[in-house]
């Protein structure tokens, strides 16, 4: 396999419920004037995937509607609230990312990480030949993104519940490379407080 097609997938269908009451939601929050799912999507856009899929749910127009002018898939996972492997299914179930060598999939609410990152990841994955599941980590602790190659997509469509793929990882019996990429590994946004100290500043 000279050049393994890796399809990135994005979760933004999650609820935000720890954004507290009064509609705040951190994907809308925003990095240097830019709502954080968009800055994940160009982050996404400008690396060497062959496809940028995001998968949305929750308030999903205004999700949408914050992506506008980019070129990618947008995927409505109605089953959102079932947590993220319905997410998971829904992303590895459209056509850019089922026809992938590899699925990286990528948090919306990560505001570190890069092109450069996604860059590092793909490369790794490249150079096992699709063979191999590749993972961000920080200072040797898993985090995210992960590709996960083509043969874990049974696994993956047999997902319920809120959980991610880790259990699959971890029972696939496949090589596990680990690309460290720094604190941007575990580095997510969560509540107000994690924007403010990530240097986002919420909107709505």
């Amino acid at each position: 396999m000279l050049k393994a097609s890796v399809a990135i997938v994005i979760l933004a269908a999650g609820r935000a419920s720890r954004m507290g009451e009064g509609g705040k939601h951190k994907l809308l929050a925003e990095f240097d004037g830019v709502s954080l799912v968009r800055r994940t999507a160009m982050t996404a856009f400008g690396s060497d995937a062959a496809s940028v899929v995001v998968v949305t749910g929750h308030r999903r127009r205004e999700i949408e509607a914050a992506l506008a002018g980019i070129d990618l898939t947008l995927v409505d996972n109605p089953d959102y609230a079932e947590g993220m492997a319905s997410s998971l299914v829904a992303g590895v179930s459209s056509r850019h990312a089922h026809s992938a060598d590899g699925i990286l999939v990528m948090l919306a609410d990560m505001p570190g990480i890069s092109t450069a990152h996604l860059d590092a990841l793909i490369v790794a994955f490249r150079n096992a030949g699709g063979q191999a599941v590749v993972r961000a980590v920080s200072r040797g602790k898993p985090g995210n993104p992960v590709i996960l190659p083509r043969s874990l997509h049974p696994a993956i469509l047999r997902l319920e519940g809120d959980v991610g793929a880790r259990g699959i990882i971890a029972t696939s019996g496949l090589p596990v490379l680990d690309v460290e990429v720094g604190d941007a590994a575990c580095l997510d946004v969560d509540t107000p407080d994690d924007i403010g100290a990530a240097g986002g500043t919420i909107k709505n």
